[in-house]
């Protein structure tokens, strides 16, 4: 498993990290812990998780994943080994993550949402700790093909108010890193200009740098390429996208229909960013492009995205120790140039159908 570096940061990560969203609802404690067990026997230093996990977030749920990742490092008594990427939630009118009211990106709340992941992990610093959306009102994952009217976020009754400029929780974010909580800050869902907006602030001396970009990017959505990957390049900001797999839909299970039982589609009603039109059409190709070349659809779409030359680590996800060990098999496929060629032709005809 090769290491590379994270951005302009001294720590080297895994090219595949583990994403550990369903740890605490789809999936136990125990499988949790054999999910890591099994990745870090594999050369994986790297697990990405968030305050806002388990997916689906719920008040009942929520933590339950940084609580399993901390549990499982003090039964191994190996924090020193593992790089911990987790996350703050953007602004949302939920108000079980702060206890009594919405949350914004301004200081009581990153402070308490930072403190309750702390104690979660039974950890003093997180190494890698990322805004998870933006406090911005655009659309979600920040890079559509379409967009209508562009507005500032107005104040609104018994809402939070109005956008958290970037140099407020920049400024926040500074308060963290000094006080040895914080190693590096990430990004999450943002779009070019959220990641240079960031960036002229921190060039004015105002916070840390940003280290890294978490984006969605698969087979059947690749936005990061037309503005963001120019900006990661020139700006040495490491990308680690999440969703290689489209929510499921790059294994070929929910192909011609299908919903098998106990699948993510199935249990919950979260997968319309998979289900746009031509989406279905546009899936199936790709899943029968894989089985044309003799590898399991799943296999093939990990290994596209591990394989990108501007991809730091591949956010890898996994319900069973049988779906984990063929993602982490992706860092042993040899990507040929028919594969890319064969890949582009279907995206030259179809474009980014899920963004």
């Amino acid at each position: 498993m090769h290491k590379r570096r994270l951005g302009r940061t001294d720590l080297l990560v895994s090219q595949i990290c583990l994403g550990s969203m369903t740890w605490g609802q789809q999936n136990t404690e125990a499988e949790g812990h054999a999910q890591m067990d099994l990745a870090f026997s594999r050369g994986v230093n790297f697990i990405d998780t968030a305050e806002l996990y388990p997916i689906p977030p719920r008040a009942e749920t929520q933590g339950w994943t940084e609580r399993i990742i901390g549990s499982w490092m003090k039964t191994k008594g190996n924090r020193d080994k593992v790089v911990i990427a987790s996350k703050v939630v953007g602004r949302t009118a939920n108000t079980w993550f702060r206890g009594d009211r919405p949350s914004k990106l301004v200081r009581a709340d990153i402070f308490d949402a930072i403190e309750k992941s702390l104690a979660k992990l039974g950890t003093d610093y997180i190494d890698l700790y990322q805004i998870h959306w933006p406090d911005r009102d655009i659309p979600w994952g920040s890079n559509p093909t379409r967009v209508g009217a562009v507005a500032r976020r107005a104040d609104a009754v018994g809402a939070p108010a109005g956008e958290t400029p970037v140099a407020e929780t920049l400024g926040v974010f500074e308060e963290l890193v000094k006080a040895g909580k914080v190693r590096h800050l990430g990004l999450s869902n943002e779009s070019s200009w959220g990641v240079m907006r960031f960036l002229a602030e921190s060039d004015k001396g105002i916070g840390p740098r940003v280290a890294s970009l978490q984006n969605a990017y698969n087979l059947v959505n690749r936005t990061f390429e037309v503005n963001l990957a120019e900006v990661c390049e020139r700006e040495e900001i490491a990308f680690l996208p999440y969703s290689p797999l489209a929510q499921g839909y790059l294994t070929g299970k929910y192909d011609h229909g299908a919903r098998p039982q106990g699948s993510r589609s199935q249990l919950f009603n979260r997968g319309q960013r998979y289900e746009t039109p031509n989406a279905a059409e546009v899936l199936l190709q790709y899943n029968e492009l894989a089985r044309s070349f003799g590898m399991e659809p799943a296999l093939f779409a990990n290994a596209y995205v591990t394989s990108r030359p501007f991809v730091t680590a591949n956010i890898v996800g996994a319900t069973s120790v049988a779906q984990l060990d063929m993602a982490l098999s992706s860092a042993e496929v040899t990507w040929t140039e028919e594969m890319q060629k064969a890949v582009d032709a279907i995206h030259q005809r179809v474009g980014n159908p899920c963004p």
